[in-house]
Formats: C-alpha cells, sequence, structure tokens
C-alpha cells in the first residue's frame, strides 16, 4: 500500500500546483487587470458578474487547496488513510477515488444520511 499512497500523493501534489497556476493565472489576467469601463451598463454588469464567479470558483479551490495540503500533512505524518470518525481504515480504492477523503465509506454514507434527515 505504501507504494500506492506515493502515488497518490504525487497526483496530489499534481493537482496543488495546477491549481496554484491556474489561480496566479486568473489573478493576472482577468484580476489584475484595469477595471474596464463600459458605456453600456449591461456589459459592465455582465463583466462584474464573470469576475465574481471567477472569485467564488477560486473560493471553492481555495478549499481544495486546503484539504489537499491536509492530506499531504497526513501521507507525511502516516496517519493517511485512517478515517476520523471511527477510526477504521479507508479503502485504498476509496482513497485513489477521492485522495482527499478524511472519512470511510460507511461513516461518509452515515454522515450523508444524517445531513438528509437534519435538512428534511
Amino acid at each position: 500500500m505504501n507504494n500506492k499512497v506515493n502515488v497518490i500523493r504525487k497526483r496530489l501534489m499534481v493537482q496543488r500546483d495546477e491549481l496554484l497556476s491556474e489561480a496566479e493565472h486568473t489573478i493576472s489576467t482577468k484580476l489584475g487587470a484595469e477595471k474596464q469601463s463600459f458605456p453600456d451598463p449591461t456589459d459592465q454588469a455582465a463583466a462584474e458578474l464573470d469576475n465574481n464567479f471567477l472569485l467564488r470558483l477560486r473560493g471553492r479551490e481555495q478549499k481544495l487547496l486546503k484539504k489537499i495540503d491536509e492530506a499531504i500533512a497526513r501521507i507525511d505524518e502516516g496517519t493517511y488513510g485512517v478515517c476520523e470518525s471511527c477510526g477504521g481504515q479507508i479503502s485504498l480504492k476509496r482513497l485513489e477515488a477521492r485522495p482527499v477523503t478524511t472519512l470511510c465509506i460507511e461513516c461518509k454514507t452515515e454522515q450523508e444520511e444524517s445531513e438528509k434527515r437534519q435538512t428534511g
């Protein structure tokens, strides 16, 4: 399993680098450019909506970056693949599908069912 975890670690590092590169590109091209002035208020509103969408998207990517960093730290600490809820092993198949996961499939299913019951 150690070799497979190293492969997952490399995938996480590549994904992390790609997210950082995309964020840097967005900042330097879209958001770093001087605010454009549009004679038509509709065009101005559309441009502002695009920028707001990009910022929300980057916010989600920032959360993913945090999860990636935490997963890499768990790999380095030797605690990767341990469910944070029950303490059991997370299957390698699940880790390969969702490398940032912190819950085994049973605990994740239980969490989702609990959330469904709470929201009605």
